[in-house]
């Protein structure tokens, strides 16, 4: 009996250490070298599979005893830094001639500075400048050339583009012509050097599964799709027309769908919106959000439609650093509804983290089989059975107590 007790707890002990990992969906085997700090790098098939805040990731080890142990672990985001410093300056000179406006700028030292803002007291302009900087105010050297700045306003489309970018300039004063005949009526001017520290993306391609022109409503329905949901936080788009254009746009991602007996239902929501423009990139950043499917709704008023090319994607690289304190085989481990974000100690001690800790390789995808309790049938499926126990039961019980009675 002894025996047969302690080979019961050492069962039950095993299933509860499981019980744990149990709990999720799915794994990935860890594997490299053993050290304390560990990099770990998230492919792009687990971001479908976890929740949207990815709380539900955990980083399991099984012991050669059989044990199961957590180790601790920060999320980080690898998506780079932009920092604008304001540079102090003042407008010294306001002329024109013949050809346009001038505006000088002096900083009272010579510092770097690699944007200017402008702030036009106009609307509806289309103008050309050019920058240049000096030392002295006697030898000027060429910024910018020929560059162009606008704004557009009216019942269809308010669009503005004032913003100058160069290289890293060094220079005690700064010059700007605007090629206008019109008074520009400049109100402000703002210099600043801007800084960014690159971050690490992945870049991705999107399939145009479908493109719909909506004459009535004047506007173009364009459907791209990735390969596997992942967190998204910029989209290119390139348009193939050589012509000037300015379109309003709007990004939905699908949310959802459903199928009824109308067929299926799809539930788009709001990703970020702008303007398609012939002047800028046509690059637009918003908050990161895991998704597969967009939809882009192109405005086209009274215009010709454009020619959609290629849709680029970007999402930074997310990764864990975890710290393994004992020799175990170690498993990435997500998929659970259920499951809080967790609260661990490193989170507080992150300046101790090493800059370089030691890359893990991460396994194929497998799943967790869960190991569900038979279910228990019961003893009588006919209530005739039931009825018939209880009656033999009462007689019994009846029999017994009868007897009693004559014995005393």
């Amino acid at each position: 009996m002894k025996a047969k007790l302690i080979v019961f707890l050492l069962i039950a002990g095993t299933s509860v250490s499981f019980a744990q990992m149990g709990d999720y969906d799915h794994k990935r085997e860890l594997q490299g070298d053993s050290a304390l700090w560990h990099k770990i790098v998230l492919p792009d098939g687990v971001f479908g599979k976890t929740k949207d805040n990815l709380s539900d990731i955990r980083v399991f080890g099984i012991t050669e005893n059989g044990d199961t142990i957590e180790a601790p672990y920060l999320l980080e985001i690898d998506k780079g830094k932009t920092e604008s410093k304001d540079v102090n300056f003042k407008l010294i000179n306001q002329s024109r001639d013949k050809r346009g406006y001038y505006f000088t700028f002096e900083l009272p030292a010579e510092k770097a500075i690699n944007q200017i803002k402008l702030d036009m007291g106009r609307q509806n302009f289309d103008w050309r400048i050019n920058l240049e900087g000096s030392h002295d105010q006697r030898q000027w050297f060429n910024i910018l050339e020929n560059y162009r700045i606008l704004s557009i306003k009216n019942k269809q489309t308010e669009y503005r583009f004032t913003k100058l970018a160069f290289p890293n300039s060094r220079y005690r004063f700064f010059r700007l012509f605007i090629n206008s005949h019109e008074k520009p009526a400049l109100k402000t001017a703002s210099l600043s050097l801007r800084e960014a520290t690159e971050g690490n993306y992945r870049d991705y391609t999107l399939s145009l599964t479908r493109i719909a022109e909506d004459k009535r409503n004047k506007k173009t329905e364009v459907f791209a799709k990735l390969p596997l949901p992942v967190p998204i936080s910029s989209l290119k788009i390139n348009i193939g027309d050589t012509m000037d254009y300015y379109r309003p746009f709007t990004v939905e991602y699908l949310a959802d769908s459903f199928k009824t007996e109308m067929g299926w239902k799809y539930n788009y929501r709001n990703l970020t919106s702008g303007v398609l423009n012939s002047i800028e990139k046509n690059e637009f950043d918003f908050q990161e959000k895991v998704l597969q499917n967009i939809k882009i709704t192109i405005h086209n008023y009274d215009n010709e439609t454009l020619k959609i090319g290629d849709i680029g994607a970007k999402a930074a690289v997310h990764y864990l650093t975890a710290r393994f304190s004992k020799p175990a085989r170690y498993y990435l481990v997500y998929g659970n509804p259920n499951a809080n974000k967790p609260h661990y100690d490193i989170g507080h001690f992150s300046d101790k983290i090493p800059d370089n800790p030691t890359n893990l390789q991460v396994g194929e995808e497998k799943p967790i089989y869960k190991n569900n309790p038979p279910k228990t049938e019961a003893l009588f499926k006919n209530k005739i059975w039931l009825w018939a126990v209880m009656a033999i039961v009462i007689l019994l019980l009846g029999w017994f107590s009868i007897s009693m009675i004559k014995k005393k």
